[in-house]
């Protein structure tokens, strides 16, 4: 049971820490390019939203799901181990 809280743990912070690293990697290298859009003027919004705001609940469900699914495998594993033995 722990292991598999530990695992799940572990697959969502490498999944978000690769998301925040690919953003900041894309933020640092990106160039603009100025020179072309000047010709094509476009009124701006007045507002202004960036990225996707999802349900904290959504985190609880992954971890959680992640979690079954990794004490599921462990299990399996383990009556894989002791039918092999006997």
């Amino acid at each position: 049971m722990i292991q598999s809280l530990v695992v799940s743990l572990v697959v969502h912070i490498v999944f978000i820490a690769g998301a925040v690293t690919i953003g900041y990697i894309k933020t640092k290298n990106h160039i603009p390019e100025l020179e072309n859009k000047w010709d094509k003027v476009e009124v701006l919004q007045q507002k202004v939203a960036f990225g996707v705001v999802g349900s904290p609940l959504y985190l609880i469900f992954t971890f959680l799901g992640v979690a079954l699914i990794i004490g599921m495998i462990i299990t399996s594993y383990k009556k894989m181990q002791r039918t092999n033995r006997g």
